[in-house]
């Protein structure tokens, strides 16, 4: 079994690089750094789609996933408490009959 050969942040940005500044095309600038130019390519649109936020690395969110799952977990807690709250009410209300 191959293990996933892993490139770092850097590595990907200087790679970008050469094809969007330096006018190298992809071809040429994957066979120099010894990737595959499909590899190269995905890179390259990956960081024109995501504006900067491109090869963040496992786990790290954008700041709009971050404040959704915050949003998310607020939600959860808010509607335990709403349903802690209704049954309180209910059993008050049975217990003054």
């Amino acid at each position: 079994m191959t293990t996933r050969k892993k490139y770092s942040k850097e590595f990907k940005l200087d790679a970008i690089s050469l094809v969007l500044e330096q006018n190298y095309t992809r071809a040429e600038a994957a066979r120099s750094l010894g990737i595959n130019s499909q590899m190269l390519g995905r890179w390259v649109q990956e960081h024109r789609s995501d504006e900067g936020q491109s090869f963040r690395g496992n786990g790290k969110l954008t700041p709009e996933q971050e404040e959704l799952r915050r949003l998310k977990a607020q939600v959860k807690r808010l509607e335990m408490e709403r349903d802690i709250l209704k049954k309180a009410t209910a059993f008050f209300a049975a217990e003054t009959k």
